[in-house]
């Protein structure tokens, strides 16, 4: 027999617990029920007013929740306070710079006697104040460095290790001191420099804006080739900033080569030639990033050189045995304003090799 609560004629055969089995799974809560389309009336309501058994009922009007009704606030509250800040903020953009154009001053340095000389290079140096110099870039050293109040620590290193750069490749690399190469050193400039720079090579001029030998250093190939590859090297790098967008680097080094005569063998004397190179550089936040210079001021004396020589496009060194010749440097013409003055100095017996 069944229990009380199974209906007349017993549970459905094969199934366990009967039929109520199929539905256990499925849960009638109350959000269903609103949610039903069809509703069915009451008793009440088909007898007294004579109506189908159900009734369809009307959508739910469903409006924004609370939390995306703040979602939308905030956006709204974002986007107008960016749309505030771009048209006024509280920072001044920084104002673009124009790089200045280069000064330069090239000053020959006549010597007071015979240029010494010797086949042997090793003692040419050995017994010159070159003698304790570092070779090549190890000459050009960083000096320690400190962020300073708008500049970090890399920034004073990426100045100091570009103003290195323009160093080396503009009187160390071989190819620019025969004077076969200049783009090495003209891809490390502002680009607001180049044309400066590349009307100094297509028409020098002796006007304090446009010599070659302002920018580098480079020698007469008709005249003179390196003897020693191993350049000495000695100077200082200083870094300074000059105001929040700015820094300058300052450079002092000076340059020993061994030159001998073009087309002559091993066995032919050589002789030093010396060149002081003082370059100041200054860096905004541009120049930084492209890893590029403003160089603002390049003062140059070089030796032994003939007082009488132009040396605005090339330098052309008196070599072993030579003299100066007689005469003073070139002359200076005080009604032509757009020119330099004519400068020129004297070697001292002290700065060459004592042999």
């Amino acid at each position: 027999m069944g229990s009380p609560g199974d209906p007349p004629e017993g549970t459905s055969e094969g199934v366990p617990g009967g039929g109520e089995e199929e539905y256990r799974s499925v849960v009638f809560d109350e959000s269903f029920v609103r949610a039903a389309r069809l509703q069915e009336f009451s008793a009440q309501e088909r007898i007294g007013d004579h109506t189908p058994a159900v009734r369809r009922r009307p959508p739910m009007r469903r409006g924004l929740s609370r939390q995306a009704l703040v979602l939308v606030v905030l956006i709204a509250v974002a986007f107008g306070t960016a749309i505030y800040m771009g048209v006024r903020h509280p920072y001044q953009t920084p104002v673009a710079k124009h790089p200045e154009p280069l000064r330069m001053t090239v000053i020959p340095l006549a010597p007071q006697s015979r240029v010494p000389g010797s086949a042997d290079v090793e003692d040419l140096y050995a017994h010159s104040p070159a003698d304790q110099f570092p070779i090549g870039a190890d000459g050009i050293t960083l000096p320690a460095s400190r962020r300073t109040a708008h500049f970090s620590d890399s920034q004073i290193v990426t100045a100091l290790t570009t103003a290195k750069d323009y160093l080396v490749e503009s009187a160390l690399d071989p190819d620019v001191l025969t004077g076969g190469a200049s783009r090495s050193v003209r891809i490390l400039l502002d680009p607001q420099q180049l044309d400066q720079f590349d009307q100094s090579f297509r028409s020098p001029t002796a006007d304090g804006r446009h010599a070659p030998t302002g920018w580098l250093v480079r020698f007469d190939p008709a005249q003179a080739e390196l003897a020693d590859t191993k350049i000495r090297v000695q100077g200082t790098l200083a870094a300074a900033e000059t105001d929040s967008d700015t820094l300058e680097v300052s450079a002092d080094h000076t340059f020993v080569y061994a030159l001998r005569p073009t087309g002559s063998d091993e066995k032919a004397a050589a002789s030093l030639f010396t060149v002081r190179r003082e370059l100041h550089f200054r860096f905004d936040r541009d120049d930084l990033r492209m890893h590029q210079a403003e160089l603002l001021v390049s003062y140059v004396q070089a030796g032994p050189l003939a007082c009488a020589e132009d040396a605005t496009n090339q330098l052309h060194p008196l070599l072993a045995g030579e003299t100066a010749k007689a005469g003073g440097p070139a002359g200076t013409d005080p009604f032509a304003t757009g020119s330099a003055t004519s400068l020129c100095g004297s070697l001292a017996a002290s700065a060459q090799p004592k042999l």
